[in-house]
């Protein structure tokens, strides 16, 4: 039975929403106060949102192929292998499944975040990303090789020679989310590893939104790129998919 694109956009939203859930959820568990789970580190926050995505996939993987990330979307139709057409619905649900997720993530540690006034930094960085050093353009440049890296891969995983073995449906699940714990643990110091609009755009909307107490701003000035650098990443990755795998 063929599916509607409707319905792959409920998909979407919904993996996005369990991506954002868990992953923004093990960024709260390991900051706020009071969380049993509080300085567990990077490395669970990397394992978190390893298994994030996977979880994110295996709800949307059958249906949409669970891209969760307008710059995954972008790449797939530059490198031929999505229709043009599903771009923007697609990155629409994804972009709303992004803030549904960081809404719940909110409401669940509603208790930890009035115990963590005295951290607005802290909260911040449960919804969204900041750079350990901010240099804009070296900032820009993080994220655009993290999400190159991301996308380039999601390719190379779905090329003919791969697919026999884990394809691009449920069963990629799992080599993403090596993807996605090796890049956390590798490339994600410098900026908190974005490399999706879903993942920080939409939760900081939600930060700005939402009556937490003691928050900061949202810190919009840096916003543009976890959301502009990934969508130019996943292009380049596409460029480079043309001329190498497109063409065995």
């Amino acid at each position: 039975m063929e599916i509607s694109l409707i319905m792959k956009c409920v998909f979407e939203f919904l993996g996005t929403l369990v991506l954002v859930l868990l992953g923004d959820g093990v960024c709260c568990a390991c900051t706020l106060n009071k969380s049993k789970a509080k300085g567990a580190g990077w490395i669970v926050i990397t394992l978190g949102w390893g298994f994030a995505v996977m979880a994110g996939v295996f709800i949307a993987g059958p249906y949409s192929g669970a891209h969760l990330n307008p710059a995954v979307s972008l790449g797939l139709a530059m490198g031929g292998l999505f229709p043009w057409g599903d771009v923007l619905p697609y990155i629409v649900a994804q972009m709303l499944g992004g803030f549904a997720g960081a809404v719940l993530v909110y409401a669940f540690y509603a208790d930890h975040f009035a115990a963590t006034a005295d951290n607005p930094d802290g909260m911040l960085g449960c919804f969204c990303t900041a750079p350990a050093i901010e240099h804009k353009t070296v900032n820009f440049f993080s994220e655009f090789i993290a999400t190159f890296v991301l996308v380039f891969l999601i390719m190379a995983i779905g090329a003919r020679a791969n697919t026999p073995t884990v394809g691009l449906g449920t069963v990629g699940a799992f080599p993403v989310t090596a993807v996605i714990m090796s890049l956390g643990m590798s490339l994600g110091a410098t900026t908190g590893y974005a490399m999706n609009p879903a993942r920080d755009l939409s939760p900081r909307i939600a930060h700005a939104i939402l009556p937490i107490k003691g928050k900061r701003d949202s810190d919009w000035g840096y916003s543009w790129i976890p959301a502009i650098a990934p969508l130019c990443g996943g292009a380049f990755a596409a460029a480079i998919y043309l001329i190498t795998f497109a063409q065995v």
